[in-house]
């Protein structure tokens, strides 16, 4: 098959964690061309695609650029939409992810792949606060409504996330991690860098069979304590649990929080969420993603690729 013939798909946040994910699936594959939007051309991991092969378009994926968004849609085949970390009280979210879906239909596109969650208003009756997750899910419902093929993935909690936004407190010879969750609560969770992409390369490669279907994605399920005690047993550090189940717990190793005491509320009606309802819903098929990609990496594998020890890790976007 010559370059030009291979399907071309459109990577949205292309050098974020999961769009990076998507786009070396889809190169490392060989059976795909990527346009990959980004902010910033010049990025390393822009530039890292770049190498690989990849057409780098720039335009921020932000509110306001839907001319742009249709220009870096125009004669694609696919593509996969996400929308970046959004902290209230912005509510850019969903009118974001409308756009980018618009801007893809006025191109084209054959087919969109989406980054979604459930919906947290609907699935506690408006009792518990997650806007990060609704408005993800109302981008969904808005996908459904368009005159496309579409299918949805959706990630469990990151991995990652303990190395990035929630870092360990190293205390004497002792590593404390905090977490939002119970000690005991096992939840799905996932490394977003390395599962993201051959989710979206299964869909894409076989898109017949997955057309209107909501997708989790999951490397792991396993509770606060069993991370802790495997991070020990690998790394051969001391380390300990600690809660940050609580709005005190949370402000007691993550000060900065307060700064925003909506984004608080959030996290802590995500976890609530999580614990009482489900991150998923009960008729989700929680082991597709591993029965597609064998290789996805538990909590310790995760810790053995990365070889991480504690210490605060920038993934960079």
């Amino acid at each position: 098959m010559s370059p030009t013939a291979k399907p071309l798909i459109v990577v949205s946040g292309a050098t974020s964690k999961q769009g990076r994910s998507v786009a070396t699936s889809l190169l490392e594959s060989g059976r795909f061309r990527v346009r990959a939007l980004t902010r910033n051309a010049d990025s390393a991991q822009a530039r890292k695609l770049a190498t690989m092969g990849a057409e780098i378009f720039t335009v921020p994926l932000a509110l306001d650029h839907q001319r742009e968004f249709a220009e870096a849609f125009r004669s694609a085949d696919g593509a996969f939409l996400m929308t970046p970390p959004v902290a209230p009280p912005s509510t850019d979210e969903f009118p974001l992810g409308r756009q980018l879906a618009d801007a893809a239909v006025e191109a084209g596109v054959g087919h969109l792949v989406f980054s979604t969650l459930e919906n947290v208003q609907e699935r506690t009756s408006g009792t518990k606060y997650a806007p990060h997750f609704t408005d993800k899910a109302l981008i969904a419902d808005h996908i459904r409504t368009l005159p496309v093929a579409h299918t949805f993935v959706m990630l469990s909690f990151f991995y990652t996330n303990a190395l990035e936004y929630y870092a360990p407190r190293i205390e004497g010879d002792t590593v404390l991690m905090p977490f939002y969750l119970p000690e005991d609560f096992r939840a799905p969770f996932v490394d977003p860098l390395t599962a993201t992409g051959p989710a979206v390369l299964e869909v894409f490669s076989n898109p017949d069979a997955y057309l209107g279907a909501s997708l989790p994605v999951i490397g792991d399920v396993v509770s606060p304590g069993e991370m802790v005690e495997a991070f020990s047993r690998v790394t051969g550090l001391k380390a300990e649990y600690r809660s940050a189940c609580s709005r005190e717990g949370l402000l007691t190793y993550f000060p900065e929080l307060g700064e925003n005491p909506l984004l608080v509320d959030e996290i802590l009606g995500m976890a609530e969420y999580a614990v009482e309802f489900g991150y998923y819903r009960e008729d989700r098929d929680m082991e597709w993603s591993r029965s597609v990609d064998p290789g996805a990496l538990s909590w310790e594998g995760f810790l053995r690729a990365t070889d991480w020890r504690g210490a605060r890790v920038s993934f960079g976007g």
